[in-house]
């Protein structure tokens, strides 16, 4: 019997050799400890691994704990050394993005997610570009309980959308996508990175962002999943309204009026026949989260009715395990969950450290300095920053692996040099979504999507360049604008 490995080789090897060479081989800079650059080496091996696809993300981490542990790079004790390895499996944040992976199940299973999207095409379905906005607004509807953009969007949404497409014979094995499918695939795809930005909750490294964004500003504020919602709220239902046109201007479709959609819909609901009670239950729940998540019972009632964002997904979790819209196997079951709690775990625990052993100040303060030779003001060099940051995914088929490895000193530097520490977090918080559209392996959504077969490479590429530079500009000047006023920079 043959053993089949684990990993793969090329890429393992690959991850081995880069982590070896900063370990072994690059001396360790002047003003950076070696047990930083030991901890970095091991997190740049990670990310080159991730980004490989080495193993399931997962695994990867739990090799990454185990060598951290052994290697005590953060703490010479042993003990203190598996403590600081697990410290961060208690960190809220992360089990918020998990308990909302297990709630998310629910949309799936009772269909009450599919509901949503049929009865926005119903009632805006008469034309193509109203299935459009049916579809970027059952995205908006879903986005705040669910963490997996990849679930939202390739899951949910884009079986609705094919079914669309092919009532109409718009197919690609047909040479048929432009009638309607590949407009109504890039409108599709172009919602779910918008909708990620919108919600700490709606797509899994959002968390991660509102770490490193703590870290990097000492602690001297930290986004609350009300303060997030609201910043992103109308730079957000912006970039929604113009995607549909834009794209339209792109890629128009042949089929301009779709009478027939609404009926197709109106079919669909009816073969779901009556809402039943476990869709009631968790349109509920789902609304009672969205109350405590938005701080309305500490507004009405004061401070001490405030209830911690976790905690709010705890409850709605507890809802609808006590109804049976879910069970404990179907908890067990979700394996992205669990999945999410150990990576995240092992990745924050990695920034934290790599924090506390100052490697993120010298990292900032070299790309602060570099900066500072190009006499740039504060303005210019965070924009800089911004485009850097956002363009380097091309580079990344992780949203989660682009954050970790860029993020934290991007983010420092830029607040180094005077931008608006508020301003500027904001800023890259949004692009840690935004930067989805570029290419078809920039997130979980893309692939599913792309490989559909109704938008070819090029056409792909193009459409998220163009939407990549709308989605900014509308979050550099109208977001900057909106935060103004709401006092936040």
């Amino acid at each position: 019997m043959t053993l089949k490995l684990g990993f793969k080789p090329l890429p393992a090897t690959i991850a081995l050799v880069v982590g070896l060479l900063f370990w072994f081989v690059i001396p360790v800079p002047e003003g950076v400890t070696t047990d930083a650059w030991h901890l970095l080496a091991i997190f740049i091996a990670m990310i080159v691994a991730i980004i490989g696809n080495a193993m399931p993300i997962g695994a990867i981490s739990i090799i990454a704990l185990a060598i951290v542990g052994l290697t005590e790079v953060t703490n010479q004790n042993a003990n203190g050394a598996i403590r600081d390895v697990l410290s961060q499996f208690s960190n809220p944040l992360i089990w918020l993005i998990g308990i909302s992976i297990m709630i998310a199940r629910g949309l799936l299973k009772t269909g009450l997610g599919a509901r949503i999207g049929y009865l926005f095409i119903a009632m805006w379905g008469k034309r193509t570009l109203g299935i459009s906005y049916a579809l970027a607004t059952s995205e908006l509807i879903l986005a705040p309980v669910m963490p997996s953009n990849t679930a939202r969007g390739g899951g949910i949404i884009h079986p609705v959308m094919k079914s669309i497409a092919s009532s109409y014979d718009s197919k690609p094995e047909k040479g048929t996508s432009g009638l309607i499918g590949r407009y109504l695939a890039l409108t599709n795809y172009h919602a779910n990175p918008i909708t990620s930005a919108m919600f700490i909750t709606a797509t899994s490294p959002n968390p991660l962002v509102v770490d490193l964004i703590a870290k990097a500003t000492n602690s001297s504020f930290s986004l609350s999943w009300g303060t997030w919602a609201l910043a992103m709220l109308l730079p957000g239902l912006l970039c929604l309204f113009l995607m549909p046109l834009v794209l339209y201007l792109m890629y128009p479709p042949e089929i301009k009026a779709t009478p027939n959609a609404v009926d197709f819909a109106k079919s669909k609901l009816k073969e779901l026949g009556p809402m039943k009670l476990e869709e009631k239950i968790m349109l509920a729940s789902f609304a009672l989260m969205l109350i405590l998540w938005a701080g309305i019972p500490a507004w009405l009632f004061g401070p001490s009715f405030a209830v911690n964002a976790t905690t709010t997904a705890f409850i709605g979790l507890s809802i609808l395990l006590l109804t049976g819209c879910l069970t404990w196997q179907d908890i067990l079951e979700e394996k992205a969950a669990w999945d999410t709690i150990i990576w995240f775990a092992a990745l924050i625990m990695m920034a934290t450290f790599l924090n506390r052993l100052g490697l993120i100040d010298w990292a900032s303060q070299h790309m602060q300095n570099g900066i500072t030779h190009l006499g740039l003001g504060w303005l210019s060099a965070s924009i800089l920053l911004l485009l850097a940051y956002m363009y380097a995914h091309y580079f990344f088929a992780s949203t989660t692996a682009h954050i970790s490895a860029m993020l934290g000193a991007f983010l420092t530097a830029g607040i180094a040099i005077g931008a608006p520490p508020m301003l500027f977090s904001l800023m890259m918080a949004a692009a840690s979504s935004l930067m989805m559209t570029l290419t078809h392996y920039a997130t979980g959504t893309s692939p599913v999507i792309f490989s559909s077969g109704y938008v070819t490479l090029p056409q792909w590429w193009k459409a998220g360049f163009v939407m990549s530079v709308v989605n900014l500009l509308v979050f550099i000047f109208i977001g900057g604008v909106w935060w103004k006023i709401l006092g936040f920079w």
